[in-house]
């Protein structure tokens, strides 16, 4: 199967990786293990990316309701976050990777936050392809935390309520430098979006596959890209 072309490839590809549970469940291991093992999927989705000329990869690796997890799970999460920033932060200096974050990162760990802000610190001038982690991220957050901005700002004075424009909630959400995602893939076969992003999918194709996470690796990424380039996005015209 040859390359599709380019303006075939979507610039900007969304992921809720899902099943890494599943995954160890169905093997007998601890839930960490299918963490640890859903890892080396982003490594490989981050590798397809770069070679298909993909611009913006977003995952979603900590919602809001995931503090709602026990707390010896959400530690060893917590931990494999570290381990993941530690080793990962070597290889996207390596390849032109430029980390970046969406969500509520105030509520995570001080060593997390510290390992984070070294990695999007030494990668922010890295230019071939920008990872954004959701961490501690809820969309519905999302949005009550830009109204509450723009409306802090009517307040003050600075904006009167008539302004408001599609585009000034935009400017507000945490994902305003970015362009919104083309293309959702979510695996484990989940037929929802679990409030990721629900304002920027509004144009997004889906790929929905069985495969847990921890299974879904490049070649499944390029296959799904190759899905994608068979599309048509109308957005509402014929």
């Amino acid at each position: 199967m040859g390359e599709a072309p380019s303006n075939s490839i979507p610039r900007h590809v969304a992921v809720i990786m899902d099943g890494n549970g599943r995954w160890a469940e169905a093997r007998g291991l601890p839930r960490k293990a299918g963490h640890r093992a859903g890892a080396e999927s982003v490594r490989e989705a981050v590798d397809a990316c770069l070679e298909k000329g993909v611009k913006f990869l977003t995952l979603y690796a900590f919602s809001s309701e995931n503090w709602n997890r026990p707390e010896k799970e959400i530690n060893a999460l917590m931990k494999l976050l570290e381990q993941f920033l530690r080793t990962k932060g070597k290889e996207f200096r390596k390849k032109n990777v430029r980390l970046r974050t969406i969500g509520r990162t105030h509520l995570l760990p001080e060593s997390c936050r510290s390992e984070l802000a070294k990695v999007i610190n030494d990668t922010s001038s890295n230019t071939a392809l920008t990872v954004i982690l959701a961490l501690s991220y809820g969309s519905r957050e999302e949005i009550t935390d830009a109204t509450r901005r723009i409306a802090e700002k009517i307040a003050r004075g600075e904006l009167e309520p008539d302004q408001i424009e599609k585009d000034t909630i935009v400017e507000h959400l945490d994902t305003a430098e970015f362009p919104d995602p083309d293309f959702l893939i979510r695996t484990s076969g989940e037929l929802r979006l679990s409030n990721f992003l629900l304002w920027q999918l509004s144009y997004a194709e889906f790929f929905i596959t069985e495969k847990n996470w921890p299974d879904f690796r490049k070649s499944d990424f390029n296959a799904a890209l190759e899905i994608y380039s068979r599309r048509q996005r109308r957005f509402g015209r014929v």
